[in-house]
């Protein structure tokens, strides 16, 4: 593991220990992951789960030799006016969180009374990429008043987050996930983790990492232009 503060407090002694992984993720963008997935006691476990890759693996390949590849069909998003159903969706978990203005944030009250889709953001005090991305994700949300901005402080000390959210001058909605529920609810596996929610209460999109403005209006655009 690199060395400096890449190693995080998830939530006090009661929640694991995040590390920052040595190489990027998959998305390109850096992002903190739990321990137990990179802990010297976890030898055993990685090994036997490489081992359950392989027969997954082979299994896949063993299927794949069926008439029709998944690799031949289109992605829906690259194709012009295509959407997909919304049973490839999920439900977006509802959730409950006090807020720094102190009102209060409902999502399925949000969505019923407000109606405008939602820009989630789970993030925390401690965590270098979550704070880089927030003066990014605060320009968005100025740009893009049809959507409803919110940064979930997950695992979090709530004086912590919202010194630091203080600070900085964000504008958009800070709760407070103080205990990890919400962030647990959206299976988040490291932060920073963003999920754009239809006004109908569907995942459209998850972004695991950081992200920039320029990103964050392309997405935007892509699914409410």
């Amino acid at each position: 593991m690199i060395s400096g503060p890449e190693v995080c407090p998830f939530g006090g002694p009661r929640y694991a220990v995040l590390e920052r992984l040595p190489e990027r993720s998959i998305s390109g963008r850096a992002h903190y992951l739990p321990a137990m997935f990179s802990s010297p006691a976890a030898g055993r476990l990685r090994i036997a789960l490489m081992a359950l890759f392989v027969v997954v693996s082979l299994v896949a390949a063993a299927c794949s030799s069926s008439s029709t590849s998944s690799d031949d069909l289109p992605d829906l998003r690259d194709v012009p006016g295509a959407e997909a159903s919304p049973e490839d969706k999920d439900m977006a978990p509802d959730f409950t969180v006090m807020t720094l203005d102190g009102a209060g944030f409902t999502l399925s009250e949000h969505l019923e009374t407000d109606g405008r889709p939602v820009f989630l953001n789970m993030w925390a005090s401690w965590c270098p990429p979550c704070r880089a991305e927030m003066p990014d994700i605060d320009a968005a949300s100025e740009s893009h008043e049809d959507v409803k901005f919110i940064g979930v402080a997950a695992s979090d000390d709530p004086a912590d987050s919202a010194e630091f959210a203080t600070s900085i001058g964000i504008g958009y909605t800070i709760g407070f996930d103080e205990k990890g529920d919400v962030a647990r609810a959206y299976e988040t596996v490291g932060l920073p983790a963003s999920y754009i929610i239809s006004a109908d209460g569907l995942i459209l999109e998850r972004i695991f990492g950081s992200v920039t403005e320029e990103e964050i209006d392309e997405m935007l655009n892509r699914w409410f232009s």
